[in-house]
């Protein structure tokens, strides 16, 4: 990383937890996105960037503070600056990497500022807040309309709401040869 990209990025990453402070904060960013452009196990980390078990742990602490919410808000910004602009591939490979330990608000926030790299997988087999939350007011809506006169349901409907919900939902596992590059 180089200094204007660190410059970009430091105040948006300042250590505010309990203990000590971090001695190498650059050191361990770096080990972030190492881990996350090799898509390695933390194991593998090399000792230039600290110990393994440090590093994850401070990536899931600033996972759970939203910071990579935080960083994709900014790129989308027509303001953002170069050196957070030039960080953006890397960015959006440490979210695939939280994506587990943060879900579906990192999730959401990927699709709805259009970061599709972002994401582990193509976004039509990602579950969708948003899409989710139409199917179910069209289901309701229609739901409660037929239920009114039960004879007149055609055969199959309730089966196609549940399908249609279903598939806003997402897929429970994407293979990683579907994971964007």
């Amino acid at each position: 990383m180089t200094q204007p990209e660190w410059d970009a990025l430091r105040p948006h990453i300042l250590w505010l937890g309990a203990g000590r402070p971090v001695k190498d904060l650059r050191a361990r960013v770096d080990g972030f996105f190492w881990i996350a452009t090799s898509r390695r196990p933390w194991k593998d980390l090399p000792e230039a960037f600290g110990k393994p078990d440090t590093v994850s742990r401070q990536f899931r602490r600033l996972t759970q503070r939203h910071l990579w919410q935080k960083l994709l808000h900014l790129l989308a910004e027509p303001g953002a600056s170069p050196g957070l602009r030039a960080l953006e591939h890397w960015i959006c490979r440490a979210c695939q990497r939280a994506m587990r330990c943060a879900g579906m608000s990192l999730i959401t926030a990927a699709q709805r500022l259009g970061f599709l790299t972002a994401l582990r997988g193509p976004s039509f087999l990602l579950p969708d807040v948003d899409l989710s939350e139409r199917y179910r007011r069209i289901t309701e809506f229609f739901l409660t309309r037929l239920m009114k006169d039960r004879n007149s349901v055609p055969k199959g409907v309730f089966a196609l709401c549940g399908r249609l919900l279903t598939f806003a939902g997402g897929r429970r596992r994407i293979p990683r040869c579907l994971w964007p590059e």
